[in-house]
């Protein structure tokens, strides 16, 4: 009687530890899913992350080669203005020197109607006399 009552403590105690065992590893196998449930899902929002991080820096180099671009033509436009002011400026100048000999040559013309009236009333007055 003793026997077998040993005999069937060790058989329950067996099962106990193969049911504990086959538990442990049930366990081992749910915390193993989870783990990589949980990896997967963190592994997901890290790729978002590194493909918007990646489009961020295509933008901001795009955007740094336009700005390069803007400024290069900026500074074009603006030699292009100041030469285009320059030029307006000699235009002026021109002008302003054309309407000087312009006002000189009628002073000399003038003058030289006057000279040649005087000449020809003084031809004309002594020659009528003598």
């Amino acid at each position: 009687m003793l026997s077998s009552m040993v005999k069937e403590h060790q058989v329950r105690q067996q099962a106990r530890k193969e049911e504990q065992e086959q538990r442990r590893k049930d366990a081992i196998l749910a915390s193993s899913n989870l783990t990589l449930a949980l990896v997967d899902h963190l592994n997901v929002g890290v790729a978002q992350a590194y493909l918007n991080q990646k489009r961020l820096d295509s933008e901001a180099n795009q955007m740094e080669h336009n700005a390069t671009n803007f400024q290069r033509q900026t500074s074009q436009w603006l030699n292009l203005i100041s030469s285009f002011t320059d030029s307006m400026k000699e235009v002026g100048h021109v002008q302003n020197w054309a309407t000087t000999i312009e006002a000189d040559m009628r002073t000399i013309a003038t003058a030289l109607e006057y000279a040649y009236k005087v000449e020809q009333q003084t031809a004309s007055s002594g020659g009528t006399a003598t």
